[in-house]
């Protein structure tokens, strides 16, 4: 079974999507999606994607809702400088930040939090030296920042990844 699904939920989730695309449920569409879905799990298993397991699911749980709250606050506070609410100078910089945090699967998912909350991004990762360096759109503090994404993310993902 694994090797004619070798990524079920993948599939079913690729399915959904190509369904949800073309807004029908035609046999044809079906059909397609199906193959469609399929297709995508073979091609993960050529990839050779190394394993993972998540060892502290409950952690998992805080981080979402901690990303949650930062997202919100962080809407809010993107909204004030584009709506030229308290008019101080906007200072955007550069931050580096050292991290202990290797596993493949907890970068990508900091990458990802880090993308997806407004006024940051994710610039560069220097794997030899475990430097990342992201972008701040209204940089005050830098060592806040360094504080802010080890103390909230690394530590966390340390917890669930590795």
């Amino acid at each position: 079974m694994t090797r004619l699904l070798p990524f079920p939920f993948l599939s079913f989730g690729l399915l959904v999507l190509w369904l949800l695309l073309n807004q029908t449920i035609s046999l044809g569409q079906l059909l397609i999606g199906c193959v469609m879905a399929l297709a995508g799990g073979w091609i993960l298993t050529a990839l050779q994607l190394p394993g993972t397991r998540v060892r502290r699911p409950a952690v998992v749980v805080r981080l979402v809702g901690l990303v949650t709250v930062d997202i919100i606050r962080s809407n809010i506070a993107v909204g004030r400088i584009i709506l030229g609410l308290g008019r101080r100078e906007r200072t955007p910089g550069f931050v580096n930040i050292p991290l202990e945090l290797r596993n493949p699967y907890g970068l990508a998912v900091l990458a990802c939090i880090i993308t997806s909350t407004p006024g940051t991004l994710w610039v560069n990762f220097d794997r030899q030296k475990g430097m990342l360096m992201i972008h701040v759109l209204d940089l005050i503090d830098a060592d806040e920042w360094i504080r802010t994404v080890k103390g909230r993310y690394e530590r966390r993902l340390q917890e669930i990844f590795e």
